[in-house]
């Protein structure tokens, strides 16, 4: 199974907290979408800021408690609003950009019609509109390995949303708040700059993850991991006997930088991964899972990620996905 990529799995594995590292993955992982018709983010724009940064993070994770008093808000259920109080918060106390305002809200009549998650400040005196997305699709084709994909063929584990779609929502809408009258009348001297600061994780089918050529669109080095029906999973664990792998099923606030696992957690789900693996088999939703493997040094380290889906989920998913037409 498909192993995150070694130089963001070591910056991330150097910080002890939590949510500093969920913080340092954002700044730091690949884009999903590759520079072209859109602009992208680059919130370490010079070798200079990436070291300022990564010192303030090393001092940010031996005294974390204001990041926390930021970031963990039991009011925050949702993944993006959370990730979304990261990038503020690095905005208005790190080193690089210089945070003008967050979550500006447009309205025309009293109705609000949009909202600017970001304007920024750059150290080059650039003014920047970022619009934050955090997507995590799964792609699904057609089966057909000779094609390119599509970004239609990637949709969201519970089917309610698709990566073209969201790319038509970000480039039609988001990214043009701020070029509106209403955004203008707001008062905030430009011109602006829209950016988009995209990214995730898309997950390919199969137990390897690897071999699909992905749509044009995406990144070269956008994160992946893996799917399989919960019957694959079932052959695959069958397949695998005496697998010494710690299996975690990671709920949505922990999709972003991967965890540590101790000694003693990943002694119990050792000894309890027969229970989670017939659990996983008879899922009824898709459900993101993480292996852990004991490295030589004893310490259990993120192997993959993967989603278990349930069997009929692939033909509702390739309905969904021909959709678009």
């Amino acid at each position: 199974m498909t192993a995150p990529p070694s130089g963001l799995a070591r910056l991330v594995d150097g910080f002890d907290d939590v949510t500093v590292r969920d913080l340092a993955w954002l700044l730091f992982a690949p884009d999903l979408l590759r520079e072209g018709d859109i602009a992208l983010a680059r919130p370490l724009a010079t070798d200079a800021e990436r070291d300022a940064t990564l010192a303030w993070l090393r001092a940010l994770d031996a005294a974390p408690q204001l990041l926390h008093d930021h970031a963990r808000n039991p009011k925050f259920t949702r993944l993006g609003i959370y990730a979304e109080s990261l990038v503020r918060y690095f905005l208005a106390h790190g080193p690089a950009a210089r945070l003008v305002a967050a979550n500006v809200p447009l309205r025309r009549q009293r109705r609000t019609i949009g909202e600017c998650d970001f304007l920024l400040e750059a150290a080059n005196g650039a003014r920047l509109h970022w619009e934050l997305a955090v997507k995590f699709y799964l792609h699904i084709g057609d089966g057909d390995a000779s094609r390119a994909a599509r970004l239609s063929d990637y949709v969201g584990p519970n089917l309610q949303d698709r990566f073209d779609l969201k790319h038509a929502r970000l480039v039609t809408h988001q990214l043009a708040l701020t070029t509106r009258a209403e955004f203008a009348a707001l008062g905030f001297e430009g011109p602006w700059r829209a950016q988009l600061f995209i990214k995730g994780r898309l997950f390919y089918h199969g137990v390897e993850g690897e071999g699909t050529e992905p749509a044009p669109e995406v990144g070269d080095d956008h994160l992946r991991g893996w799917w399989l029906t919960a019957s694959e999973w079932r052959e695959a664990r069958a397949k695998a006997p005496g697998d010494e792998r710690a299996w975690v099923v990671q709920p949505r606030m922990a999709w972003l930088a991967s965890r540590r696992l101790d000694a003693a957690a990943a002694a119990t789900l050792v000894a309890e991964s027969d229970a989670i693996r017939t659990r996983l088999e008879g899922t009824a939703a898709p459900t993101m899972i993480a292996a852990y493997a004991r490295d030589d040094a004893g310490d259990w380290t993120e192997e993959s990620r993967g989603f278990i889906v349930p069997d009929g989920w692939p033909e509702a998913a390739r309905a969904f996905a021909a959709s678009a037409g």
